[in-house]
């Protein structure tokens, strides 16, 4: 029996709050009929149970004050239909990732800051149960036979889920928050993640089809980027997108979406991401958009952009451009062993015209930092320049970093492919120093900017 409250100390009534709302929450459970409540609305479903979760609560009203009351009916129906503790963190837009390192161990990142947060499970069981429900509403499972998964939320949130026996806390769970609103290029402008400048050719780069490969390291802001990119794609293109867990958020009105699938229960029925891109050339795309690439489809990519599918778009883990072709160089050579480096090299340069490096600074600032030309071989080795560089000279007095973006002086060999194409940019954009001029002089020519 749950004596008054009004005196307890407060980890003791916490503790008892906690028990008062396991016994309700059995009691809301056994009093719901399935059979009518797989028949209504979600809005319907919510308005009955927090009826039913109010009526439990009155009761209790001497054990309760209103504030705890209002907070356990909340809780109760979260409990029941959404994801419990998890909930009112992922109703929290301030919020853009949930770390959870244990039932009591969780924290947050708010504006690039990871700190903890005061949410918390009952116990193991119950956070891998919340973990279940999530998972098991995209069709994924995860139990000690498969304890690693990736699954994506109803907002477009991505979810990672490491159990036991992997974890030794018994559970690791990560939730990347999609944004409510894709961030666009105006967006990264006034948040200071790219110039004017930058943005300019790579909207320029997007519309006339150069094959772009963006490279950052997690949470660095490839996907965001990514996005923002894909908004300068006509909307008379057709877009298929691949990837493991769904995040792109295209707004163009012809997109083919396509994810992958984990093999079953006996290990059979996985369909990966090469196997999706090799069906989607067969889908007459304009355009192929591979989310993230980190395996043997690397090789199947850049067969694509080699057979006049231009304007393909992918990301990578990488610390700059450079790596970045290593790592793709890699990546590639597991489809085929076979091939000489050399090869692979030569079909890189001749498929990515662009690198893209973003990265995460130290105050958690995300900012576009290189961006490089690939313009082919040179003494075996991919031949590759900076258009534009973000140059950091230090920090002020909050830890937020001082610097500016430049260009490099170099004007881009695809350049003359996109005046041609009816781009117009400015006669300055590339201009670093005096140095650059005759070259841009004899690009320009007698066009008129």
């Amino acid at each position: 029996m749950i004596r008054s409250l009004e005196k307890v100390p407060q980890d003791a009534r916490a503790k008892r709050l906690s028990e008062l709302k396991v016994q309700l929450h059995k009691k809301l459970i056994s009093g719901m009929d399935m059979r009518v409540l797989n028949n209504v609305s979600t809005e319907v479903m919510v308005t009955q149970l927090r009826a039913a979760a109010e009526h439990l609560c009155g009761g209790h009203t001497d054990l309760l004050t209103q504030a705890e009351r209002t907070r356990l009916i909340d809780e109760l129906v979260d409990e029941t239909l959404g994801f419990g503790p998890l909930e009112p963190l992922l109703n929290d837009p301030t919020i853009s990732d949930i770390l959870i390192n244990g039932p009591n161990s969780v924290f947050v990142e708010r504006r690039g800051k990871v700190e903890p947060s005061t949410a918390c499970f009952r116990s193991l069981d119950h956070l891998i149960e919340i973990v279940q429900r999530i998972v098991g509403r995209v069709g994924r499972r995860i139990d000690e036979s498969s304890p690693i998964v990736d699954a994506r939320l109803p907002d477009g949130s991505r979810l990672n889920a490491v159990v036991k026996p992997l974890a030794i806390d018994g559970a690791l769970v990560s939730i990347r928050r999609a944004a409510t609103r894709p961030l666009t290029a105006s967006d990264l402008i006034a948040h200071g993640a790219i110039s004017k400048e930058m943005l300019t050719f790579l909207g320029a780069a997007v519309r006339g089809g150069a094959n772009i490969l963006v490279s950052g390291g997690t949470g660095a802001g490839k996907t965001t980027l990514l996005n923002a990119l894909s908004a300068f794609i006509s909307p008379d293109e057709r877009i298929v997108t691949i990837e493991d867990a769904a995040e792109l958020q295209l707004q163009q009105p012809h997109v083919a979406k396509m994810e992958t699938r984990p093999p079953n229960l006996e290990g059979k029925g996985e369909i990966n991401c090469r196997d999706l891109l090799k069906n989607a050339l067969r889908m007459r795309p304009d355009r192929i958009i591979v989310g993230e690439c980190r395996g043997a489809e690397a090789f199947d990519m850049l067969q694509s952009m080699n057979t006049g599918h231009d304007g393909g778009m992918t990301t990578l883990h990488a610390n700059d451009c450079r790596e970045a072709l290593s790592r793709l160089s890699m990546l590639t050579n597991l489809a085929a062993p076979e091939l000489p480096m050399q090869l692979i090299e030569r079909q890189i340069a001749s498929s990515i015209d662009l690198v893209v490096q973003v990265a995460r600074l130290p105050s958690g600032a995300r900012k576009v930092i290189q961006i490089s030309e690939i313009t082919g071989m040179m003494s075996n080795a991919i031949n590759i320049h900076d258009i534009f560089t973000w140059n950091q000279e230090g920090v002020d007095k909050e830890g937020k970093p001082i610097g500016h973006f430049s260009a490099c002086g170099i004007v881009p060999d695809c350049l003359e492919k996109l005046m041609n194409q009816g781009w117009q940019p400015p006669k300055d954009l590339f201009t670093a120093s005096p140095n650059s001029d005759a070259r841009i002089d004899r690009i320009w020519g007698d066009k008129t900017i």
